[in-house]
């Protein structure tokens, strides 16, 4: 079987299909898919075919139920951008959610659209033609109405930082590449790295107490400074482009610094908030890298100037404050370089920890080790603390070594697989590292205040002592992947 570009339309194609771990498992020819790609988003991988590569023999293991086929041709006047429906709970999904979902997608189609030149895959999925090159074309929507929906839009480049203001309260963007990229997975070195670390797992009464020292009194402190609480910082929103994000980013790199790190802040885009950057040296010569990190901007109501981010994402936030605060006060030394990132420009796209990324592969860093905490707060009633690692995207090997050392280190967590997708960690994964990402649950997102101007830390099931049980394993598995060293009596002296 051959696809065929629908008769009118420019050949140029985009391939939807579902993700699968392996691309190059798929693909019979090489390079059709491996050297095409945009990226993976939710549980959808985006490719560009070329004409060569429209042969179904050259890409095995598709089916026509499970792909979509859509002509677009790319150009310097449009961004694509995915838009992806969060993994949520039954619970979250109310009647008026499906009508703000309904009504986004309504107005995106009425707004000087017309159905034509598309294919129809599935009950669901619609292809969908510009009538009069408006601001943002939609491409493909897919609307399940057991969650997991998701849509494909081309924009004006200047609307697309600023798109996740005008999308439903569940949903974030994704912003794709100009261009078709090749598919870096991790090398195998990478992993059996991660495998021999796996392999050397075991109790350690010192990390024990090392981790046991981060101070749940603290991170309150921390996070009621980050959301307003306090009444101290004067912040009422981290939204990348809000000013209390500028104080954030300025108050994280000064508290960091005071536990011995070095820190820079970032600036990865005109309007962002920086990225802040620390960084603790190894005590032997060596390029190896563990870094761990957060975002903290935030996002909050539609029309509301309040985003306090609480939980999103201040939970990681404060966990990365925590685990810099108990370093300092160990005084111990890394055998690796470590760093400590908070992102910014996450909610609107992943684009600070995109631009990092980038330049730590440009610069060919040895990152052998990489974990994102976000949304770590939330504690479901009548559910037990929980660690969520995840389904999708990310180093299995990675999220194997963090749920070892949760059963070791906080045994009180119940530890799980959770689709909630993505954060961070997916920029270093596209990048070729080894990552993962933990979170707040084994399962889809529960919390109520989710993108929400209520996201503070003084409200029912905001949960420290679950962040603080996640940040000790984010702080276990640090110390076993990086090695260190206390200082000695002749140190201390």
């Amino acid at each position: 079987m051959v696809f065929s570009p629908t008769a009118g339309v420019a050949s140029a194609l985009l391939l939807v299909t579902p993700y699968t771990p392996n691309i190059a498992t798929v693909e019979t020819t090489p390079g059709c898919l491996t050297d095409n790609f945009y990226g993976t988003y939710g549980g959808q991988s985006v490719f560009h075919l070329p004409p060569t590569c429209l042969d179904t023999s050259s890409i095995k293991g598709l089916s026509i139920q499970s792909v979509s086929l859509l002509p677009y041709v790319a150009n310097s006047e449009r961004q694509l951008i995915w838009l992806q429906e969060s993994a949520i709970d039954s619970s979250l999904v109310t009647p008026e959610y499906e009508a703000e979902v309904q009504g986004f997608f309504r107005w995106l189609g009425e707004d000087g659209y017309s159905m034509g030149g598309g294919q129809q895959w599935s009950g669901h999925q619609h292809l969908l033609s510009s009538a009069n090159k408006p601001g943002v074309e939609l491409h493909l929507v897919d609307l399940q109405p057991a969650g997991g929906s998701y849509g494909l839009v081309a924009v004006e480049p200047s609307l697309a930082p600023n798109i996740e203001a005008l999308l439903p309260r569940y949903w974030k963007p994704y912003i794709l590449p100009n261009q078709p990229t090749s598919y870096l997975p991790v090398p195998k070195p990478a992993i059996e790295h991660v495998k021999s670390l796996l392999e050397t797992v075991r109790f350690d009464p010192v990390v024990s107490s090392l981790v046991n020292s981060i101070s749940l009194n603290q991170m309150r402190d921390d996070i009621r400074w980050l959301t307003g609480e306090d009444g101290k910082s004067g912040i009422i929103s981290r939204h990348s482009f809000a000013e209390g994000s500028r104080v954030a980013a300025n108050w994280l790199k000064e508290r960091f610094e005071e536990t011995g790190a070095t820190c820079e802040l970032k600036p990865f885009m005109s309007g962002f908030a920086p990225n802040v950057a620390c960084k603790y040296s190894s005590s032997v010569d060596t390029t190896s890298t563990v870094l761990i990190s957060g975002h903290y901007d935030s996002r909050g109501s539609f029309g509301s100037q309040r985003a306090p981010g609480g939980n999103d994402d201040g939970s990681g936030t404060v966990a990365l404050l925590g685990i810099a605060r108990a370093v300092a006060h160990s005084g111990l030394t890394f055998r690796s370089n470590v760093e400590l990132v908070a992102f910014a420009g996450e909610e609107q796209g992943l684009y600070g920890s995109k631009a990092y990324a980038r330049e730590m592969r440009e610069k060919d860093a040895n990152i052998t080790v990489m974990i994102q905490a976000d949304m770590l707060g939330y504690h479901a009633p009548g559910e037990p603390p929980q660690l969520g690692l995840p389904m999708y995207i990310g180093t299995p090997e990675v999220a194997q070594l963090v749920s070892n050392m949760s059963a070791i280190y906080s045994p009180e967590l119940t530890v799980g697989y959770t689709a909630a997708c993505c954060s961070d960690h997916q920029s270093f994964h596209e990048q070729g590292y080894a990552s993962t990402q933990v979170f707040e649950r084994a399962g889809p997102i529960a919390d109520p205040m989710y993108h929400n101007s209520g996201d503070l830390s003084e409200r029912p099931g905001y949960d420290l002592s679950q962040i603080r049980s996640i940040a000790k394993v984010q702080f276990a598995t640090l110390l076993h992947a990086a090695g260190f060293d206390l200082p000695s009596d002749e140190d201390l002296n």
